[in-house]
């Protein structure tokens, strides 16, 4: 089926007190390991981007691989980019036909947080896309941005964050860290139900990778609507090549190692998806 928004995704999972589960995707195994898992979960999926992964390659590589995958999927797939860093790069995701845009404004001081999230609001109002603001730090390493440590989201800031962006969906800053955590965070996860009862949008978790999925599921209950996994996927998927490499140090067909880290990081993205409760919540 055609890529679909997220905005109906996100409101389902908001009503319906579960999370749909994102994935940032680095090359088109990773994106065939995370649509094939959808599809056995039957659940709806959202495939991310960074802006150093389409650096790397190109926005429009990435859409057409996702584009390609979705359409013989049977599940709801959204393209979505993460930690837009900058208007052109979001005009650029629009025209190559990503169906969500995230734009972080978050380093910036509150005032040009929202003058930075509204312009892309209006930049993807004329396409009918939804975009996530983020409001708060998440710290750690996400891409070429870092942060350090992690400011809390301001439950009053937010709801003027929101009232005058219009974003469909906040990033918020509760304690979560980009990367791999080198010790265990402090998680301020009342803050989510603060934030649940004063803004209506839904909200999104970053930082996940590493954390237990009690916490994770924690955070849902609380309103979390969507989860990010990022590292999660790159360590398993970078191990499960070395790992084929060392069994057959021979081997130089990239096919065969390829398929080996498709099937590591599929494993992966079922058990998030079942983390986040989105199995089975696939509405075509």
């Amino acid at each position: 089926m055609p890529l679909v928004t997220t905005k109906t995704m996100l409101n389902d999972a908001r009503k319906n007190t579960y999370a749909v589960a994102a994935f940032n995707c680095e090359n088109m195994e990773m994106i065939q390991a995370v649509i094939a898992a959808a599809e056995e979960m039957k659940a709806p999926v959202i495939i991310q981007t960074t802006p150093s992964t389409v650096r790397y390659a190109s926005v429009e590589l990435f859409a057409a691989n996702v584009a390609a995958g979705a359409k013989r999927a049977a599940v709801p797939v959204a393209l979505h980019l993460d930690h837009g860093d900058s208007h052109d790069l979001v005009k650029d995701a629009l025209h190559a036909g990503y169906t969500s845009i995230m734009i972080d404004g978050s380093a910036f001081p509150l005032e040009e947080n929202i003058s930075f999230t509204k312009k892309a609001v209006e930049l993807c109002a004329k396409a009918a896309i939804p975009v996530e603001g983020e409001l708060g730090h998440v710290g750690g390493k996400e891409d070429d941005t870092v942060s350090n440590g992690s400011g809390y989201t301001d439950p009053m800031e937010a709801v003027r964050f929101v009232e005058e962006t219009a974003v469909s969906s906040l990033a918020v800053g509760v304690g979560t860290a980009h990367g791999v955590y080198a010790v265990k965070p402090i998680l301020n996860v009342e803050l989510i139900s603060v934030l649940k009862d004063k803004i209506e949008v839904p909200l999104v978790l970053h930082g996940s990778s590493g954390l237990e999925d009690d916490v994770i599921k924690d955070c849902i209950a609380r309103g979390i609507c969507k989860v990010n996994i990022a590292t999660d996927l790159r360590i398993a998927y970078t191990q499960a090549v070395r790992d084929y490499l060392q069994n057959d140090p021979t081997c130089f067909d990239p096919k065969k190692f390829g398929k080996a880290a498709r099937e590591v990081v599929k494993k992966i993205a079922m058990k998030c998806m079942m983390v986040c409760s989105c199995n089975g919540r696939a509405r075509l």
